[in-house]
């Protein structure tokens, strides 16, 4: 299973990845992690990537690979959409962050993603991460709703996700977090 991580700094892509690390490990199988920071501490693109299975020789998932993309921002899941498999699904939060050259005017945000992503024949499956994240009492859970969205597009069970997040999340944060995963789990 390939799994793509997409957003900007901040939005906790890397925790993300931890979780569906320690998912993985549970099954027992082999797994990596990569995880490309760009310019994650002044709200640029971060790619983390998980690839779990069997036998994994690399962390790197490459154009036309993932099998699904986990996306925390509309304009960053457009920007990968090329590293989608044929058949693969894509995960979306509603949320739009406007990166340096729409805050400054150089450009404009792109309308309708979403739309465009479906016209392309992508199967992609949206949600509003942040009201979510809200409901549960934290909006910093996006990352966890966003998970729980995608737990139901791998075979790992809803049990074993939630021990994963218990692994993971400092115990502070432990209960918000496992009702956003829950939210979006239901979502």
């Amino acid at each position: 299973m390939n799994i793509m991580i997409v957003g900007v700094g901040g939005q906790g892509t890397l925790l993300a990845s931890r979780i569906i690390g320690a998912a993985a490990i549970n099954l027992g199988g082999d797994v990596k992690l990569s995880e490309v920071h760009g310019m994650s501490q002044r709200g640029g693109s971060v790619v983390t990537y998980v690839r779990y299975g069997e036998k994994i020789a690399s962390p790197i998932i490459g154009e036309g690979e993932a099998d699904v993309i986990l996306a925390f921002e509309q304009l960053e899941a457009y920007r990968y959409i090329s590293y989608l498999k044929e058949g693969g699904k894509y995960i979306v939060n509603t949320q739009k962050t406007n990166p340096m050259p729409v805050i400054t005017g150089a450009a404009k945000y792109p309308e309708d993603i979403l739309g465009k992503m479906e016209k392309m024949g992508i199967s992609v499956t949206s949600c509003d991460a942040l009201a979510l994240a809200k409901e549960a009492g934290n909006i910093k859970s996006v990352n966890v709703v966003l998970i729980g969205v995608m737990a139901k597009h791998t075979n790992i069970s809803k049990e074993e996700w939630e021990e994963a997040i218990k692994q993971t999340v400092p115990e502070k944060f432990l209960e918000v977090n496992l009702k956003a995963f829950r939210l979006g789990y239901d979502a």
